[in-house]
């Protein structure tokens, strides 16, 4: 019993044993029947993710080319219903033609019918007239010819003959008396035009003496003017005339024929001699220190060099600071002077007031100033003979208050706007007029050429300077702001994408509003204005051009759509800025254009390197046009550049330059020279009226300065 109780759960135990086991194993086969399921689904799901990517790749391409053919396939339905509807128009106009042509067809054979009825009447009627005169003639008696004989009448004829030969004769002689008359007027014209020879060298001799006498005369007058005031001189320094003399008055009085001058507009000195006994509070007044002319002259230096170191402003568009100086100048006489220091105080004022090269308003400040002031000694100095030869010449004026007024009437023969009030020299407001100038003025002018040249470029350099960084930036499209103009572009939304994307762009507008604000708040002369941003766009055009060229990320099919829009913002800033101002600053982009241009166009596979030289970018050389091509990659649509028969093309023909001695260099040099000269500022513009100028009131009140509150009458 106990064995076969054993046996019984050996079975037991072993079924149970088999029975785990069984179920073990249907565990671990199903498992990895699962697993394989799996896997396979999951190969399965790849391989077909992978054809359907195929396809759908295909099917992208073949949309492409659907999109293509669509549109080729609406431009042929347009232009078959357009022929259609032409021939239809053609076969209405024809039968109303042929309608027409019936009609008249119709007619014409009814009048022909009419016709043929009328020509058949009208024979029948000629047949009939001829019968009946055929039967008269029959039934007439016989008529006697008679034979006409002819007559000749031979004096007649012999008569006209004559007349005829005398009317020969009397052409010939009228012949021969005209071609004597047109000798005789040939002749008669060619001592006229020696006439008017000698008239034109008589009257040019004439002009010639007459100079030469109002030379003379001018010098005799001088002469004379010099005489009286040295004997002037002389009885005020001896006793006697001392004792009967009191302080000389300085009176302008006009020559007239009584008095024995001939000269209209000058003026002579008169001095007045009163006697001792009425004047001993005048000699009184004589013997007090006085400041000599040279002080007071050095004191109105120094106020209006302390003047013009301050902001004057401008009044109806005109530097007042360059008025003043003008004035004040010419006042002076200093551009007569062969020695004087105003014009060294004057460029030392100008040059500290510009050390501060980044504050541009003070720039343009002083640039509208020295333009303007450079402008009126342009249009007034005039070099003379002495001032050419030696710069400097040795001073024989004499200490006296008489002897720099004999000077200055020796110096300027048109001192009669000139008079002499209370011993000081004020002169009348004249227009601009030419003054023979020294070489202490010419140098002036230079120096202020110097200037006008030195602040333009500095202005210039400023605003590239603000630029340069923001150009790095323009040339490449930020990747997400790439990715964004994508997605806007599909969606046709988006305008924050937009905006960021040309955040860089609109920066560099913003610059140049600044700079143009400042530039015309300080009235800069726009032909200056249009120089200045004329090479700013042509410093934008290299260093887009040159980056484009030497990054090949640059050259890509969405960074030329991102390049385009920017170039979009310079062309609606510069009509903004109208033409006055900007000229053609636009124009200077050209190659960057060009360039964008090419990059963002379609079927490059299809075209020429004639239509690429010719059409499209004119103005590029075969090096850049290789560089573009040869580095272009289209990241967006992924078409391909230019065929590789245009490639070989341009490989030879940049072969056969380089055997030409052409240069191979491929990139754009920035041109920094100063683009104009003292005649271009001349020409561009307007004559500057100085007489209507307030002056500042730091001088306003000064006497001697009182000759800037005169007006022109």
């Amino acid at each position: 019993m106990q064995w076969l109780l054993k046996a019984c759960l050996f079975i037991t135990d072993s079924f149970f044993h088999f029975a785990t086991q069984a179920q073990w194993r249907c565990h671990r086969d199903h498992s990895y029947y699962q697993n394989m399921q799996k896997a396979t689904i999951t190969y399965q799901c790849a391989w077909r993710q992978r054809l359907a990517r195929r396809e759908l790749r295909k099917l992208r391409m073949a949309s492409r080319e659907t999109g293509a053919l669509k549109e080729a396939k609406d431009k042929l339905e347009k232009r078959v219903e357009e022929l259609t509807w032409r021939l239809q128009l053609e076969k209405r106009l024809r039968t109303d033609l042929e309608e027409t042509k019936a009609q008249e067809v119709t007619k014409l054979q009814e009048a022909l019918h009419d016709m043929q009825l009328q020509v058949e009447e009208a024979q029948s009627m000629v047949i009939r007239a001829r019968e009946a005169a055929r039967k008269a003639i029959e039934e007439a008696p016989p008529v006697i010819k008679e034979t006409p004989v002819l007559v000749h009448d031979t004096e007649k004829i012999d008569e006209l003959t004559a007349e005829l030969e005398s009317l020969k004769t009397l052409l010939v002689i009228e012949r021969q008396s005209t071609d004597s008359t047109k000798q005789a007027l040939v002749e008669a014209e060619a001592k006229n035009e020696e006439l008017a020879k000698k008239l034109r060298d008589a009257e040019r001799k004439a002009d010639q003496l007459q100079d030469s006498v109002q030379r003379v005369e001018e010098k005799l007058s001088n002469v004379e003017s010099e005489n009286q005031v040295l004997r002037q001189q002389a009885l005020a320094i001896s006793p006697t005339g001392r004792a009967l003399s009191a302080r000389p008055k300085t009176n302008i009085i006009q020559r007239t024929p009584d008095n024995g001058n001939i000269f209209n507009g000058e003026t002579k000195l008169a001095l007045d001699l009163s006697p001792a006994a009425h004047n001993v509070k005048e000699m009184e007044t004589e013997e007090k220190p006085q400041k000599s002319l040279n002080e007071k002259q050095q004191e109105n230096q120094d106020l209006l060099i302390k003047c013009i170191s301050h902001d004057l402003g401008f009044a109806g568009g005109k530097p007042i600071a360059a008025c003043v100086i003008y004035r004040c100048l010419l006042h002076w006489r200093s551009f007569e002077v062969e020695r004087t220091s105003v014009f060294d105080r004057l460029i030392q004022t100008i040059g500290s007031a510009i050390e501060t090269q980044d504050n541009n308003d003070s720039l343009s400040y002083w640039l509208s100033n020295s333009t303007s002031l450079l402008l009126l000694l342009q249009r007034t100095l005039k070099a003379g003979g002495a001032a050419s030869i030696t710069p400097y010449r040795r001073r024989t004026s004499s200490a006296s208050l008489f002897g720099r007024m004999s000077q200055g009437l020796r110096g300027s023969p048109q001192s009669a706007g000139i008079s002499f009030l209370n011993g000081r020299m004020v002169a009348g407001l004249h227009d601009l007029r030419q003054v023979e100038a020294k070489y202490p003025a010419l140098l002036f002018k230079q120096q202020l050429t110097a200037f006008v040249e030195k602040i333009y470029g500095m202005i210039r350099d400023n605003l590239k300077k603000e630029i340069s960084p923001l150009l790095g930036l323009c040339i490449q499209a930020p990747r997400t702001s790439r990715a964004s103009l994508v997605k806007s572009s599909r969606s046709q939304a988006n305008a924050v994408a937009q905006q960021a994307l040309i955040a860089h762009w609109q920066s560099i507008v913003k610059s140049l509003n600044n700079y143009l604000k400042t530039l015309r708040a300080n009235y800069v002369p726009p032909f200056l204005v249009r120089k200045v941003f004329t090479q700013i766009f042509s410093f934008i055009n290299v260093q887009l051009f040159n980056s484009l060229l030497l990054r090949r990320e640059c050259c890509s099919f969405s960074n030329g759509e991102y390049v385009k829009a920017g170039l979009a913002e310079l062309e609606r800033w510069c009509f903004d800025a109208t033409e006055e101002y900007t000229g053609s600053a636009w124009e200077e982009l050209k190659h960057i254009r060009q360039a964008v241009g090419f990059l963002v166009i379609h079927q490059k596979p299809k075209k020429t390197l004639k239509e690429i030289t010719n059409d499209l970018c004119p103005v590029l050389s075969i090096q850049q046009l290789y560089r573009i091509s040869t580095m272009y990659w289209d990241d967006k649509y992924g078409t391909h550049s230019v065929s590789s028969d245009v490639i070989s093309s341009m490989r030879i023909q940049m072969t056969e330059d380089s055997n030409n001695a052409v240069s191979s260099s491929f990139l754009l040099d920035d041109d920094s020279s100063i683009p104009f000269t003292v005649d271009d500022i001349s020409k561009s513009m307007a004559q500057i009226d100085i007489s209507d100028i307030d002056p500042p009131p730091m001088i306003r009140e000064n006497s001697g300065f009182s000759f800037l509150m005169q007006r022109a009458e």
